[in-house]
């Protein structure tokens, strides 16, 4: 069967991309190139460049292409933006998901996969959030996956569709360089452009209550999540040739935390530098800790992460050096 990643050329698209390829999924991408790079998607493996939101195109590639299953990772994933335009991100990410799923429905979509967020839990209290645990998005981004998370069940349940969706939490690290998060709107890349600049580097708050005061996430590499889709896709297909019909909601995190202060000193450790961090205010709506519970995904599709966060640095400071030139260029 052949898999629809839409995309495809992005960070973790182009990474699920490379882990389905090798896994021997046949794959088509699509992607508007919006923010994605036609240089991440490997040579032999088709690129349609056009938007989910054109419904005629998508009907299209379907049908030419066969498709028989989705990995829906196309939308916008800025939280401080969507709190900024958040009638973009609806439009962008429910709308979009909207036109997919009809179409997938029509053409006889059998297994669909949305890529989710743990922004959808918001602030939860708990020591480890579990897939259970009550969703309470802070932002119109986390709405939009949530929305989305019902959309892609209720569709699933409606028209026969297995489908999963997976709550990444915080991603970092890259496969291999040149598929690096040329981003920086995360963490670990904030970091190092601070650094390159001679800056020191940024914590947004260290009055938090955790032991060292700031806060703790739970860092994922980007390789274990697009393992992760490989996974998930292999239990849809299964259960449809069983003659059933999956329903997935799972996190994928390492169910480990990992302070903010603690990354820091990890990056200065792994990048050779000593530059003390700069402590600011927090940033409104930030949560002291959010870790995941891995339970569920392990016990459901036998996957569980195997890298840990020194991987994660050091193969996103290659790719970051890898990338210099390019992001000086533009």
């Amino acid at each position: 069967m052949t898999w629809l990643i839409t995309g495809g050329a992005g960070y973790i698209g182009s990474h699920v991309v490379k882990a389905m390829t090798e896994g021997g999924e046949h794959v088509v991408v699509v992607d508007d190139l919006s923010t994605g790079n036609p240089a991440r998607v490997p040579e032999g493996i088709v690129l349609e460049q056009g938007t989910v939101l054109d419904r005629a195109f998508l009907d299209r590639v379907l049908r030419e292409h066969q498709i028989k299953g989705i990995v829906h990772l196309a939308g916008k994933k800025q939280v401080g933006e969507s709190v900024e335009k958040p009638l973009f991100y609806y439009h962008e990410n429910v709308t979009g998901l909207q036109i997919i799923l009809d179409a997938a429905a029509a053409a006889g979509v059998k297994s669909f996969l949305f890529s989710s967020s743990a922004s959808v839990y918001g602030m939860p209290d708990v020591d480890l959030v579990t897939e259970d645990t009550e969703c309470l998005p802070l932002s119109p981004y986390g709405e939009t996956k949530l929305v989305g998370e019902w959309m892609a069940r209720a569709v699933g349940q409606a028209h026969g569709l297995s489908t999963a969706c997976l709550r990444y939490f915080n991603v970092a690290g890259a496969a291999t360089p040149e598929l690096a998060d040329t981003g920086v709107f995360n963490l670990v890349p904030m970091v190092f452009e601070r650094l390159d600049a001679g800056e020191s580097p940024r914590i947004f708050g260290d009055d938090y209550p955790t032991p060292d005061g700031t806060c703790i996430r739970d860092y994922i590499h980007v390789a274990d999540i697009a393992d992760a889709h490989l996974a998930a896709a292999r239990a849809l297909v299964a259960a449809g040739e069983a003659g059933e019909t999956a329903t997935l909601t799972l996190n994928i995190g390492r169910g480990e935390g990992v302070s903010v202060r603690e990354m820091v000193d990890l990056i200065n450790e792994v990048t050779g530098h000593t530059v003390e961090p700069l402590v600011t205010p927090r940033r409104p709506g930030d949560p002291a800790r959010v870790v995941a519970s891995a339970e569920r995904i392990e016990s459901e599709l036998g996957w569980k992460a195997q890298h840990d966060v020194r991987s994660m640095i050091t193969s996103a400071w290659e790719g970051w050096g890898a990338n210099r030139a390019a992001r000086a260029a533009v």
